[in-house]
């Protein structure tokens, strides 16, 4: 019997629908089941051949024994090597290399020395700053946000050089980034699962929170919708999540990517609304189960794989990329086609992705 392991912390809603949609599906040999682990031991793989992780984000006991168990044979969703390793600024220039909309943005120093470093160890800084030149790149409105944060946690939204550095001066030892803050008539927040499937929901960050996916939000272009899924799929590939989630913000027609790092992201009932939630767990059980039969060892720690663009290897990926069902597009009240599949990538798009693994874990 095959166990898909779901890790989780104070979340209710979802990982109880998906566990009870996976044992309901009554597939032979695989069965769902709330992980539970104790001490791991270094000698002792895990009992499950797939892991939904929820909760590592926050915990760092539950981040080592995912590692281990991939080190192990079990297929983690996401990889705790690479999410261990991602941050926003390295994000946004994925993006930009992959050829995604991202407003001007700039990484800060931190305001305080972080905990155990001193004057000597931040030798290397310029000082002072070029704030000119800073303001002159991103603009004077604009936000401040932690390099690494999630949930809006110590963002600030400034209009002003004023309010910036108010704010930035509240930024205590957090590594922060300055971006242009996009004047968008639309917005929208994208659920990317393995990679292939998207639901684009209309969403509103300046509502409360349970408030923020807009019901009966107008038509939007056929044209935008299939740049989103194109631009979310690209991302979402590039940087190997199974699991995510994408947000753009629609300016004069261009959609900016502006969030796309949440290998956790929320799918609570009472806030994605009950389309949504039974999309994302009807999908995700379905990636699961997937990744449950499949009887080949997981290969996304294995970065080689991805390296040199322009060879054999790398073209082989290429044509295998391309060789995959269309790309299904579901967006909740919004008016859509199904988008085509992607071209192949581009050598300068394969770089990229050799860039963003090359340095992670070989097994």
């Amino acid at each position: 019997m095959k166990k898909i392991g779901v890790l989780f912390g104070a979340e209710n809603s979802f990982p109880s629908a998906l566990v009870e949609r996976i044992n309901a599906r009554n597939v032979n040999g695989i069965s769902a089941e709330f992980v539970e682990v104790g001490a791991p031991q270094l000698d002792k793989a895990p009992p499950y051949a797939v892991i939904l992780d929820r909760a590592s984000h926050s915990v760092p006991f539950y981040r080592a024994y995912l590692k281990h168990a991939a080190l192990k044979g079990t297929e983690i969703v996401n990889n705790p090597f690479w999410s261990s390793a991602d941050d926003k600024f390295f994000n946004y220039t994925l993006a930009a290399r992959l050829h995604v909309a991202v407003p001007p943005t700039v990484i800060l120093p931190h305001k305080q020395l972080p905990n155990g470093t001193t004057d000597r160890t931040m030798r290397n800084l310029q000082f002072p700053l070029d704030w000119d030149g800073l303001f002159a790149y991103v603009g004077e409105h604009g936000f401040l946000k932690p390099v690494d944060g999630g949930g809006w946690r110590d963002v600030h939204h400034v209009h002003s050089r004023e309010e910036f550095f108010r704010a930035y001066d509240q930024s205590r030892d957090l590594c922060m980034i300055y971006q242009k803050a996009i004047e968008y008539s639309q917005y929208f927040r994208c659920f990317v699962i393995g990679r292939r499937k998207v639901r684009i929901m209309a969403y509103d960050p300046r509502r409360p929170y349970e408030e923020r996916y807009v019901k009966n939000a107008p038509p939007t272009s056929r044209s935008l919708l299939r740049r989103m899924t194109r631009d979310a799929i690209t991302l979402c590939d590039a940087l190997g999540y199974d699991l995510n989630t994408v947000e753009f913000a629609v300016e004069k027609g261009i959609p900016y990517a502006i969030d796309f790092m949440n290998p956790a992201p929320d799918a609570d009932l009472y806030s994605v609304g009950q389309a949504n939630f039974d999309w994302i767990v009807k999908e995700v059980a379905d990636m699961l189960i997937a990744k449950a039969k499949s009887a080949a060892r997981a290969s996304s720690l294995r970065w080689t794989a991805f390296l040199g663009a322009g060879t054999g290897r790398a073209n082989g990926a290429a044509k295998k990329r391309t060789a995959r069902k269309p790309i299904t597009a579901r967006p909740e009240s919004l008016s859509a086609a199904p988008a085509p599949a992607p071209a192949a990538p581009t050598e300068e798009q394969l770089r990229a992705v050799s860039l963003c693994r090359s340095s992670m874990l070989e097994v």
